[in-house]
């Protein structure tokens, strides 16, 4: 009979999604792949092509989970925007008590390993990033439209600064730098957004 290949699959890319975060794609081997798949290199050549396209799968996996997170974390559900700002990037610089610390996030890992040497990984890392991009930017325009932020705010440029502190936010976390010294960043971030519009009586 043959084996169930759909669920060994998707629970091979689970697994090797965490691998590939932990080690990174080049310091990762086929044979590496197979002790933590439990599976012969010819299984996985079968199941995956090869390492590149695995890798490739495991991408697409970490963006439809992980960088997800992103939308749910941005959505402000009636709480004040920059409080929204502050909670996520405070939750991206503190590891949980039963992570590993200093793992960082996986597509800044990618990004910054492969740069873009590999088109097909800067495509999905480049979509990941626009995640996060396009949820910034909805809540930001939500902001405005409720008279949180000055209607004088520049979207475009206030998405960028905040979206590139994010990424350094993400490596800094990796490099276990001091927690408050991460704080503060995230704070001066907020403040540019500039002080709240005042309401004449």
């Amino acid at each position: 009979m043959a084996r169930p290949r759909q669920f060994d699959e998707d629970h091979a890319v689970v697994k090797a999604t965490d691998l590939f975060w932990r080690r990174g794609y080049n310091a990762t081997s086929v044979r590496d792949l197979g002790a933590e798949l439990n599976l012969t290199p010819s299984s996985l050549y079968r199941t995956f092509t090869d390492k590149h396209t695995l890798f490739l799968r495991v991408l697409d996996h970490y963006r439809a989970t992980e960088s997800a997170q992103a939308e749910r974390w941005l959505e402000s559900d009636g709480r004040p925007v920059r409080h929204v700002l502050r909670d996520w990037m405070l939750w991206l610089v503190s590891c949980p008590p039963d992570a590993e610390p200093g793992r960082g996030c996986f597509v800044v890992n990618t990004a910054t390993e492969l740069g873009v040497t590999d088109a097909q990984v800067a495509e999905r890392t480049e979509a990941a990033f626009e995640v996060t991009r396009q949820a910034l930017r909805s809540l930001l325009v939500e902001g405005r439209s409720k008279g949180e932020l000055s209607t004088d705010l520049d979207i475009d440029a206030a998405v960028e600064l905040l979206f590139t502190t994010v990424l350094g936010l993400r490596v800094r976390e990796r490099a276990d730098h001091d927690h408050a010294r991460l704080t503060m960043a995230i704070d001066a971030a907020i403040r540019v957004l500039g002080p709240a519009p005042t309401t004449t009586p």
